[in-house]
């Protein structure tokens, strides 16, 4: 039998839908894996309840009670995706050999579990889970998910594409996480940061069970630009670029209309000037927009607020350090 803990760790934010479904499920994965010798029963599967305001958090206490496989954590109010699933990795961290991450919505294959042990066993420290297709994705969604993975390559951002936070963590991988102390989370562009050997296992993402997806447009467009503004410094430069040109456009357009004076050419050019005015003011506008998002992240970090606080734990095992 291994010794091997593993802790499966998955954010809840109002998931009563989906938790029982869920849960049936993954208990089926871990007595398989006990059974095959590939993890200790001393593993659990960890809920970390993100402040829901429906019966997530009772459905979870339900769980633990009759089985204490279940373990949880309520977080004392609402902090979003990431810091739940930060809280949930940093819990195991010193109870597992390795935490596996997933959503709580049935989309992640848990069929690639016993992949991602397998490269664990051969010495990988982080173990991406990746889609091997988009076709359960909108033409929209599938578009723009694409653009966004180009975008961060282009600013020198370092993503693993088609990968959401499916992954396999190792201890040794989540005392390096424990490392990176910044307010402002974006888990898929830090763990590339982290370093250690690597590898990938390819899966096909299903539809989601029940209830409503949540991540909508406005918190996608939100995530894009909080991956893009925590992890790259690139519009700060684009601003810079931009203001030389349109410098060099002021320049070159003074230049036309002293030439043209001199010539006794007269231009009634009042449409072309409002425009103008209306494009600069719309960069300028535009510009400090961009600088004032990463002073609010310098003014986040410097106040070195608590990412999470935890009100509750439910859990009767795993291995502490």
């Amino acid at each position: 039998m291994s010794h091997t803990v593993l802790y499966f760790v998955l954010p809840c934010y109002n998931e009563e839908a989906v938790l029982p479904e869920t849960a049936k499920r993954l208990l089926i994965k871990y007595e398989q894996l006990v059974r095959d010798g590939r993890m200790s029963r001393d593993s659990r599967i960890l809920f970390v309840n993100d402040g829901s305001s429906d019966r997530t958090w009772q459905m979870i206490r339900d769980l633990h009670r009759k089985n204490p496989v279940f373990s949880g954590l309520s977080l004392s109010r609402n902090r979003g995706h990431q810091n739940a699933l930060l809280a949930g990795l940093l819990y195991a961290k010193d109870r597992a050999d390795a935490a596996i991450s997933m959503d709580a919505d049935l989309q992640d294959d848990i069929g690639a579990v016993d992949e991602m042990l397998d490269k664990f066993e051969d010495g990988c420290d982080v173990v991406y889970g990746v889609r091997n297709n988009r076709d359960t994705d909108t033409a929209f969604k599938r578009n723009t998910a694409r653009l966004f993975y180009k975008l961060m390559a282009k600013m020198g951002v370092e993503m693993v594409s088609d990968s959401a936070d499916y992954r396999l963590l190792s201890r040794r991988a989540l005392t390096g996480l424990a490392e990176f102390k910044e307010v402002n989370l974006f888990l898929r562009g830090i763990v590339p940061m982290i370093g250690y050997r690597s590898d990938k296992v390819y899966y096909s993402r299903g539809e989601r069970f029940a209830g409503e997806s949540k991540y909508p447009l406005k918190k996608m467009l939100n995530f894009s630009i909080e991956g893009i503004t925590s992890l790259s410094v690139a519009p700060i430069r684009l601003i810079t670029d931009l203001g030389f040109i349109v410098f060099l456009i002021s320049i070159i357009m003074l230049l036309w209309g002293v030439i043209t004076k001199l010539m006794g050419i007269t231009v009634k050019g009042w449409s072309s000037m409002i425009v103008s005015i209306w494009a600069i003011g719309g960069l300028i506008l535009l510009s400090i927009g961009v600088v004032g998002e990463y002073i609010g992240k310098i003014y986040l970090e410097t106040k070195g607020r608590p990412r999470f606080l935890i009100d509750e734990t439910l859990d009767d095992g795993g291995r502490p350090s």
